[in-house]
């Protein structure tokens, strides 16, 4: 066992967390960046491809007041004001830093100095909203932070370190409990001070946009501490996440810029533009909030009207070539290697899991109610209430951030306490030193809980179909086991399973107890038994862990829950076939297996001797995508890294491929025989995992 020592441990590395870990060392302090997948590039921060929301004033007066009322209205009542306006007011100071640093944020006249380019979003007033050009707001972004933090000497960098628990004692955080994934070796982190910027939990759900490492893990983290989670009801589906053709090595919210720049129409099955039917007429401009947009198309579709993958069309047919290729450089051509011409095809577009509004309570200055305990980023609730304004993530990323490393310097500096305890770390290092009965379905429980959620915790709820997702995660719960299953301890994947679905049945359980409490329609939180938003429903719900275990959900704000009405008639017996047409799209992973389906036959290097998986060929699929469906099918002990799932934005699942090296995200699978090899010039960790951290990164 290695024990690791430091004044602040932050959890996560994408924008929120690089940005605590600056703001840390800038207040003196030594710090520690641990994360499960490589520095920097596991998170949701990398994928990010859109804009970035604050009032710079660079395209037009603006002033934080106005992206602070956009912001309020967006939130339907719910968002904590306080939180709200310190995004807002900071949001342009860290605009500004960034651009300091480098990042790139494109010009108004197009060169490298001049004013910044701001462009128009759903919900705000004014164009506001800063970006990369081509899509690359988000790896600019985390490219610029890991410049700036690899300059730092206080600042240690440690990938391939899940963090299983933290350790508390007597109010206190001490610390953490982890385990690393390479060696599946426990280690323990002495801390003053821990920030949770894990990001969201958007990996509940079969279709989302969202990273694998994104299965809310912080919020597991922060109520087994002891803290609050609030708004936990409110999961943001993005409206036109990707759907058709395939699409691979790309972000599947990749259109969200060509609206923000085009405009595109977006239409039903039958060709018809169908937003005026619930707000207001779009007309080829992009105007419709997150929230509406979902509901206008998921009714679409279940009117009979969607398009042939069950989602809707956007075309960009009417805009010439060239402005396309202005708008789009690089990005043409990326799409081109898809098979799409936006010349002379529309591409297919449904709602897809994207970001949760709720997420662990803290103050202004980010702590929780648990002495030492911060959170920063999308691990946070309460800043967006019901819904999130668009471009406001990264925003939150680095405001959050930044406030949440200098806090938590201050109190590793002045805070009172008797330091590590073994004795408190005690359950948590049984728990990962622990071998339970051998198994091979992990992956596959963690495709059940997905299938759940998708299916009765969607954007469009019943009492119905959320008393039935219950009973479904208790049975999940009584499948998993007290402790993980025995394995090779090297990158076991089966292991990692086995703790993710710790943490991912604890949040989904939250999520459904708070939409089922909240009997009404607000944002994100939609009741099809109980529609339309009520003012007697204007209070936040917190959660919070029993001595008993036990998580109880009740109103922060001092009220009563009001009084339960009829549900409304014409609601579906079973609570899901009325408007759930977002149940029925397909997953990341093409189910396939049929008799007689076509295969692909992959022949896998392993230390025991190759083994010859075969997985259903489906045109297009990636080889990512078959190895994920091998794990859930077929064999849950196969090691292999991803982290991006297929926008080939994490550089993590690099192997040799038929003899090339290359990344499976962005390799198509081919019907008949493939060879699949660990990298030939680096160190083996495990079957398909080589050693790609830079040395500085690894444990030791």
């Amino acid at each position: 066992m290695m024990a690791l020592n430091t004044e602040v441990l932050i959890i996560g590395s994408g924008g929120a967390g690089l940005y605590a870990a600056l703001a840390a060392a800038r207040e003196g302090a030594s710090v520690l960046v641990a994360d499960r997948g490589l520095i920097g590039r596991a998170g949701a921060t990398i994928m990010a491809q859109m804009t970035v929301a604050a009032a710079v004033g660079d395209q037009c007066p603006d002033h934080w007041e106005h992206h602070l009322a956009d912001t309020l209205r967006a939130g339907r009542g719910l968002c904590n004001p306080e939180l709200s306006q310190l995004l807002c007011e900071d949001g342009p100071l860290r605009i500004r830093e960034m651009e300091q640093w480098g990042v790139g944020w494109a010009r108004r006249d197009g060169g490298r100095t001049g004013p910044l380019k701001q462009v128009m979003a759903p919900g705000h007033d004014r164009a506001r909203c800063v970006y990369v050009d081509f899509l690359n707001t988000g790896p600019a972004v985390s490219r610029t932070l890991r410049t700036q933090v690899h300059r730092i000497d206080a600042i240690r960098r440690v990938g391939d370190l899940l963090i299983t628990d933290l350790v508390v004692e007597d109010g206190e955080v001490l610390g953490a409990v982890a385990v690393h994934l390479a060696t599946g070796e426990p280690v323990t982190i002495a801390a003053r001070a821990v920030v949770i910027a894990t990001g969201g939990l958007t990996r509940l759900y079969r279709r989302n946009s969202a990273s694998a490492n994104m299965s809310g893990d912080g919020y597991a983290l922060a109520l087994r501490a002891g803290a609050e989670l609030i708004d936990m009801e409110f999961v943001q589906f993005f409206p036109i996440g990707h759907l058709a053709p395939r699409l691979i090595g790309m972000d599947p919210i990749m259109w969200d810029p060509f609206r923000y720049k085009l405009g595109g129409r977006l239409t039903n099955g039958l060709g018809q533009e169908f937003s005026d039917r619930y707000g207001q007429a779009e007309s080829g401009r992009y105007v419709l909030t997150r929230d509406v947009a979902t509901w206008a198309i998921t009714q679409e579709v279940a009117a009979g009207r969607g398009s042939p993958s069950g989602g809707a069309w956007l075309s960009f047919r009417h805009i010439p070539e060239g402005e396309l290729r202005a708008a789009f450089g690089p990005v043409i051509d990326h799409l081109a290697k898809n098979g799409i011409d936006l010349t002379r095809q529309d591409i297919e577009v449904a709602p897809i899991a994207h970001y949760h509004m709720g997420g662990v309570r803290v103050d202004a200055q980010m702590r929780t109610g648990v002495q030492g305990l911060l959170a920063a980023g999308e691990a946070v609730g309460g800043a967006n209430g019901a819904n999130r304004l668009s471009g406001n993530a990264i925003t939150e990323a680095f405001v959050f951030g930044e406030r949440a490393g200098a806090t938590a310097a201050q109190i590793a500096r002045t805070r009172q306490g008797a330091g590590w305890s073994e004795h408190a770390a005690q359950t948590a290092l049984s728990l990962v030193r622990a071998n339970g009965p051998q198994r091979g379905d992990t992956a596959a429980l963690i495709a059940r809980l997905q299938q759940t959620m998708s299916e009765r915790v969607g954007p469009f709820r019943t009492e119905a179909g959320l008393l039935q997702a219950q009973i479904e995660l208790a049975q999940l719960q009584a499948m998993l086991g007290e402790v993980p299953p025995a394995s090779d301890p090297r990158y076991a994947l089966e292991r990692l399973d086995w703790f993710d679905l710790r943490n991912m049945l604890q949040v989904a359980g939250v999520v459904v107890e708070s939409a089922l409490r909240r009997r009404e329609s607000r944002g994100a939180h939609q009741r099809v038994d109980y529609p339309g938003l009520l003012d007697e429903w204007t209070f936040n719900q917190v959660a919070r862990l029993q001595p008993d275990g036990r998580v109880v959900v009740s109103p922060l704000q001092s009220v009563e829950y009001p009084a339960a009405q009829a549900a409304a008639s014409g609601a579906s017996a079973d609570g899901v076939a009325a408007v759930s047409a977002a149940a029925a799209l397909p997953s990341q992973i093409d189910e396939g297996g049929a008799a007689g389906a076509r295969i692909s036959q992959l022949k896998i290097m392993r230390e025991a001797g190759d083994r010859v998986i075969e997985v259903p060929f489906v045109e297009g699929q990636s080889v990512l995508d078959g190895l994920r469906w091998a794990r859930i099918h077929a064999d849950a002990s196969l090691s292999f890294r991803y982290s991006c799932i297929n926008a080939n934005a994490c550089k993590e699942c690099m192997m040799e491929i038929d003899g090339k090296v290359g990344y499976a995200c962005t390799v198509r699978l081919v019907e008949g025989p493939m060879s699949l090899r660990p990298l030939a010039n680096k160190a083996l960790v495990r079957d398909l995992v080589s050693e790609i951290a830079p040395p500085e990164e690894r444990l030791g």
